[in-house]
Parts: C-alpha cells; structure tokens; sequence
C-alpha cells in the first residue's frame, strides 16, 4: 500500500536517474508529486472546423475516412489521412510518429489534437487522443533530464494509490471564509479537470494555500527571531538630542519618524530585526548615524557593512565628518580587504578590546578573525547585494546583535511580503526640504553631440558630470559603448576639462583617489561603469549622462540618476539609447515619467514580473509554483493577515484544527530553501 510519504522510488519506472530528474524538480515523496501542478492547460474540447480559425491548437473527433499513408524523407517520416467531422473532411499530418499507422482504421471514430490552417483544410498533428475525451489536457513544467509525459504518467500512478489521503492544510473555518477546496479536491481539479471551472478552482485554492504555508513560515521565524534574548540599548537621550541639534541640516519628519521607530526596538530587551527603505537621496545614512550613535552612548560597538569599496569609504568618511563636527568623540574605522596585514591586524586588536565604536567595510567584516569587544547594532546597507547566509554571518558576530537593514532600491508591497516578510519595515517617504526634481530625457546615439554639449554648458556653469557605459572596454560580442574608449574620446573631444576614468578593475587606491579628486572638483567629468551606481555622494555633479541606457535595468538607472540632484544645483539625467525591444523602450519611457523610485519599483514589477527583481539566490525571493505575487496580490495579502491571527494565539499550535498544518510545517520548515 503506497502512501504519501513514500519516496518516490517506489513507483515503477523510476530508477536512479529518473530519481536523481525528479529530485532536481523537488520531487522527492509522493505528496510532492501529487501537488507538482500543471502550469497550464490545453484545451481538447470538441469542435468542428467550420468553426474554428486559422492557427489554432485545437481537438477533432470524427471518423477516419481514407487510409493512412506514411512517406519517409531519411530518417523522417510523415503519416497523412482523411478525418470526417460532420460532414466536413479535412487532412491531418502526423510527423516522425510512424507508429500511428496502426491506429488508423478507415471508418473508426478517433480525436486529434493539432494546429489547423483553414485555407487548406488541414491539420497538424501533434498526438492522437481517446475519442471519449473531451476535456483539458493538463502540461508541466519538465526538464531535458524528464519529460512532461512522463511527470504526468507518474501522477496518474500515484494519485490513483493515495487519492484521498493528503491532509488538509488550510484550517476549515478559512477554507469556508474564502469558499476553498479542500486539499484532495483540489488536486483532483489540478491534474484531472473536467472543466475550465474546475482547473480555475483548483488553483485558486492552490495558490491561496502556497501563500498560506509561506506566510506561516515567516511568521514562525518571524516569532522566534523576536524570542532571541537580545539585549536592551539603553541610550542616553540627551547625548543623542545634543548629536541631532549639532547636525548641519534639519531631519525630515519622515527620518524622524523612522529613528523613533528603530530607537524603540534598540530599547527592547529582544532581537531587532529591522528593513530601513528609503528612496536614493532620502538620507538613510544619517539615519544609520544616530542609531550607531545611541548604540555607542550605551556601551556598545556598531558595525555598517556596505556592498562595494568605495561605499564603504564614504560610509566611513560621511560618518567621521558627521560626529567631528558634532563635537562627538566617536571613533570610526574602515575595514577592507584592501588593508595591509600590520593595519589590520591593529585595527582588529583594537576592535576586540573596544576602543573602536563603529567599524565600516565590506564582506571582510565576516571574516572569522574579526571580533569585536561588544557589538550592539550591524547595519547592513544595500542588503539585497548580500546573500541570505552573509547577512546571518554578521548577526553572528556578538551576542544576537540588533540588525537594521538598508536599502535605496524602493520594495513594492508584493515584494515587501514575500522577501522581507519576517522583518518590521520602516519608510523614509520624504526627500529632504530644497532638493530640485531631476529632469530626465532620452537621446537617440544620432543626439550625442546634442547631450556633450549641454554637458559642456553645465561644466561651464561650474558644475560636473558623470559619463556612464555598461562596459570597460570593447566588446566583440555587444554594440555598445564602453568607459575606456570614451574616456579616450572625451579626452580628444573636451581637452579643456579634466577626465578621470573609474571602473571595477583599478585598485582601492586608485577608486579612492579618483573619488576624492572628482569630490573636490579638480577632475570636472567622471567616465564611470555602474562602479558608481551606489552610495556616491558629489553634491556638485549635476549631469548623469547615460549612454546605451537601454542596456541597464530600471532600478539600476534610477540609482545611476540618484547620484546626481544632491546638491542645489538644478541636476539633469541624459539617457542615451537606441532601444531594440519594448521592454527597453518601456524602461527608458517611466524613467523619463517620475522619478519616484516607489512608482519606478511597481513598474519594474509589472513589466518583470515578481522572480527576477531582487534576485531569488541572493534576496531570498520565493519562487511560488502556482500563486502569481503580482497578479495574485489581494490573496497574497489575505494569506499574511490570517497566518499573522493564526500564530498570534500562543495556543495555535495545540488546537485540533490545526494539527494537519503543525505537522506539515515541522516536518518541512527545516529543510524550507528560503530559511537555510
């Protein structure tokens, strides 16, 4: 008697191989090969050509009118026929299917499924089917290493042993608020629909519980990562009031409103576990600052992990300037791979012994050598750059430290449900008082000289200019521009202005040194890779000219844009750029309508779609097989609202109704890929 825990092995015909391909799908027991659904359907409902238009996949039923004849080209064959279907005859074409001829008897009735062309009366076929069916026919997602035929024979064989037995997971009393099929109906109704209305059931009721068990997953973590003992940041007040009133520019409400937020959850006596949000030039850096700061006030370390060299160089440079000029004695050091052995090997000696307050750098602060005397509070900027196992790495370092995570790249609400489910979110939605809207345009290539000279007006004016390609050097492969070669024409082209060069190759020294020139105006034009598109802070650049723009993605450019508008200067992006698709021209199209990086973010989505935005590996993204987080959002919402009132009764998991679900998730939370 087979059950639904079997492992797949015991169906015949699956041998180590086809094992190892079912494996790969995430097939592993029977229950997860009898809830492996269909993507779609085709339809085999019966229809007569007369009916039917030119192009479509269709299913024929009638009597076979002529013999079939099989033709063989080489090693290919073509088998041809007649086919009456009331009353009207029509030729179908098998190819390469040389065994059909044997179903082929003239006056028996047979259905094919194929491509009909009207004008001659003909079809394609693509497989002969039961005459008695008249249906859907359901297709799966497959592999090279498995077929799609075959996933459904081995569902056919498994579900005929365990229909029935695959327990609900989704309480009833949600199931009867929403009108959802119970589990095994609802399976029934993916792989065996005897109509459109029950497939479109069956999903519904598939994709709310595929949501349902994920928001459950977050809430449980979410539950037991506020259970951490933590420790409570019992700042002092007034040094932090004092810190505020010394900074050279008053805090928006927003930042205010966030610090307030992030302060409380310091004070609690548990783990923080905190997402900052904030469009590009919104100020989350002073944020992180007075957050680091009240750490240090209560005796603790603070450490800012950033994503590339040269932010973490600003982070620490932005941050020492902040606290010089408070009057603030606040120690700040930078830790980068870069750092020679006796440097660092200073550096990390003073960090375990405390008399450094905030450490910045790059992925070397996970490395095992770095220990600190007592760190209170990691921030992680530009977090969707590190991998989920990175981001625990640092959350290691100390006794459960708090953790606020930053990110200029805007989450749409879909996203912010899925990805960062499991963290409390705060947004900073206002732009600081006096910041000019950038104006953006586009450019054909033909329009190059038109964008160079406004760049030389503005240089002129006294401001700078970025000059940004996707690529260093010449691509035999790609058609675009590339920073060394026009960094060469800029030369030839401006020898009145100074041109620096900055791309990914040049050593820590050589960026930093570049950075500092540009900063301080002695180079006026910066010809840069997307090396720039994070953290760089020139408030004087006020030209962001962007050549083959239609080669970046939408939340790309829109960082690359934010680099520029700092300042008071009225700032420009130039986006240059011949688009070849509609995506690229759809990217290019928003960019020039808002600057809003919210907006920017749910178009992305919606021209994107939910998997690829963030990077499933890195961001910890959920791949839902059946629920469409964008599409789906109102279900995805509702599955977060009742998983939140389920484990918000300490007691949930001792109820008898929801004893099915508690051992489902025991059983699979572990080995769950999101919480690795």
């Amino acid at each position: 008697m087979m059950t639904r825990d079997d492992n797949v092995n015991v169906l015949p015909g699956v041998g180590p191989k086809r094992l190892e391909a079912l494996h790969e799908i995430g097939i592993f027991t029977i229950e997860d090969l009898v809830t492996y659904f269909p993507f779609r359907y085709e339809d085999l409902g019966e229809r007569v050509p007369s009916e039917t238009l030119d192009g479509d996949k269709v299913t024929f039923k009638g009597i076979v009118s002529t013999p079939a004849v099989m033709t063989r080209f080489g090693k290919k064959t073509q088998t041809r026929f007649g086919l009456l279907i009331a009353h009207e005859n029509i030729r179908v074409t098998f190819f390469n299917q040389p065994w059909i001829t044997q179903n082929i008897i003239v006056g028996e009735e047979i259905a094919v499924y194929g491509t009909y062309n009207a004008a001659k009366a003909a079809m394609t076929g693509i497989k002969m089917i039961n005459a008695s069916v008249d249906g859907l026919d359901p297709i799966y997602p497959a592999t090279k290493q498995i077929a799609a035929k075959t996933i459904r024979h081995l569902i056919e064989i498994a579900w005929s042993e365990v229909r029935g037995t695959i327990p609900t997971l989704v309480p009833e009393t949600i199931r009867q608020k929403y009108r959802l099929l119970d589990r095994n109906t609802q399976i029934e109704n993916m792989h065996f629909p005897v109509d459109m209305a029950a497939a479109k059931a069956g999903r519904r009721s598939a994709a709310f519980e595929e949501f349902f068990i994920f928001q459950m997953r977050l809430q449980l973590l979410k539950l037991a990562d506020q259970n951490f003992a933590g420790e409570s940041i019992d700042y002092d007040e007034t040094a932090l009031v004092n810190f505020e009133q010394a900074l050279p520019f008053e805090l928006t409400a927003a930042q205010q409103k966030v610090i307030q937020e992030i302060l409380q959850d310091q004070k609690r006596p548990r783990h923080m576990n905190r997402l900052l949000q904030g469009d590009v030039g919104s100020g989350k850096t002073v944020v992180a600052a007075m957050t680091m700061y009240a750490a240090v006030t209560a005796g603790c370390q603070a450490a800012i992990m950033a994503p590339t060299e040269i932010l973490a160089q600003q982070h620490a440079m932005n941050l020492a300037q902040l606290f010089d000029n408070a009057g603030v004695n606040v120690r700040v050091e930078l830790l980068t791979s870069g750092l020679k052995v006796a440097a660092r090997r200073h550096l990390l000696e003073d960090l375990e012994n405390g008399t450094i307050d905030i450490l910045v750098g790059t992925h070397a602060l996970l490395q095992p050598d770095v220990a600190f005397h007592h760190l209170g509070l990691a921030v992680i900027d530009e977090q969707h750059r590190f991998g989920v196992n990175q981001r625990a790495k640092l959350r290691e370092n100390g006794v459960n430290p708090d953790i606020l995570a930053m990110t200029a790249t805007p989450i749409p609400r879909t996203l912010s449900i899925t990805a960062y489910g499991e963290m409390d979110i705060s947004v900073i939605d206002q732009l600081p008082s006096g910041r000019k809207t950038i104006q953006t345009k586009r450019l054909r290539h033909n329009q190059l000289d038109t964008a160079l000279d406004f760049v030389k007006q503005q240089i002129d004016l006294g401001a700078q200019a970025y000059i940004v390609t996707p690529l260093i050097e010449e691509s035999e492969s790609l058609d675009v521009q590339n920073a060394t070669a026009m960094y060469e024409a800029m030369q030839l082209e401006l020898p009145q202005y100074q041109i620096g060069l900055l791309h990914g190759r040049l050593s820590n020294d050589e960026k930093k040194q570049l950075m500092e020139d540009f900063k301080a105006n002695r180079i006026q034009i910066l010809v840069a890779t997307t090396v720039i598109e994070v953290g760089v802070d020139v408030p004087n650049a006020s030209v962001m000219l962007i050549l083959d723009a239609d080669r970046f993605g939408l939340a790309q450019l829109h960082q690359l844009r934010g680099r520029v508008g700092r300042g008071k200067r009225q700032s420009y992006t130039i986006l240059v750029a011949d688009p070849k698709t509609d995506y690229g021209t759809a990217r290019l199209d928003a960019m020039v309508e808002t600057t809003d990086g919210f907006v920017l973010a749910q178009r992305d989505l919606d021209l994107r779609g939910a998997g690829d935005i963030l990077g499933t590996k890195q961001s910890g993204v959920p791949e839902f097989n059946v629920g469409d987080p964008v599409k789906d959002l109102r279900m995805l919402e509702i599955a977060q609202q009742e998983a939140i009132a389920i484990v918000s009764d300490k007691t949930w998991d001792q109820a008898p109704a929801n004893q099915a679900l508690v051992n489902y998730l025991s059983r699979t939370m572990a080995q769950y890929r999101h919480f690795d």
